[in-house]
C-alpha cells in the first residue's frame, strides 16, 4: 500500500476519528464492534486508498493468523452494513466512510496513478443525476458515481516534469 497522504495531512487523526465513531455507532444500535472488525476498519483506512479483500486478508495474518477469506468478507459485510465503508465497484475494493452514520449518495474520485480515492458529496451533481433517474421512471436500489482520472497532487507532479 502506498504511504498516507502529506502535506500536513493528519492521517492517524483520520484512523482514530473512524475508529472513535464506529465503536460509538456500534454502542448507540446494539452491534458488536467485535476487535476483528476494529482491525479490519482499521486497516482499510490505513491510507486514501481502496484496498481489496484479499490484500485485507494479507494485512490481517500478522494480527490473526488464522484468518480465512470468510472472516475478511464477514467483517466488510458487517462494515458495508453499518455506512462505516464503501464498496468500489469499480475496483472491487473498499474505502472507508468519510461521513459515517447516515446512508447517503457519493462520488467517488479515483487517481488512477496513485490510487487514493476521495469520497465527495457532490450534492448538486447527484441532484441532477437524480431528476433523470426520476424522469426515467427507475427505481433505485444504490446510487455511486465513480470518476477515473488523476487527482491534483499527481497533475501538479506532472506538470512539474
Amino acid at each position: 500500500m502506498a504511504p498516507a497522504p502529506s502535506g500536513g495531512h493528519d492521517h492517524q487523526g483520520c484512523i482514530d476519528r473512524a475508529l472513535s465513531r464506529a465503536e460509538k455507532l456500534c454502542g448507540e444500535r446494539g452491534v458488536r464492534f467485535t476487535p476483528l472488525r476494529r482491525q479490519v476498519l482499521a486497516l482499510i483506512w490505513e491510507n486514501h486508498e481502496a484496498v481489496k479483500a484479499y490484500d485485507l486478508l494479507e494485512l490481517l495474518k500478522p494480527f490473526d493468523p488464522s484468518a480465512k477469506p470468510a472472516t475478511v468478507y464477514r467483517a466488510l459485510d458487517f462494515l458495508l452494513e453499518q455506512g462505516f465503508i464503501h464498496r468500489v465497484e469499480s475496483l472491487n475494493a473498499f474505502i472507508g466512510c468519510s461521513d459515517v452514520g447516515r446512508r447517503h449518495e457519493i462520488l467517488l474520485l479515483i487517481c488512477d496513478r496513485c490510487h487514493t480515492v476521495e469520497e465527495r458529496a457532490a450534492s448538486s451533481v447527484m441532484a441532477a443525476v437524480a431528476a433523470e433517474i426520476a424522469s426515467a421512471g427507475f427505481r433505485v436500489r444504490y446510487k455511486a458515481l465513480e470518476i477515473h482520472g488523476i487527482c491534483t497532487v499527481c497533475a501538479a507532479r506532472e506538470d512539474s516534469v
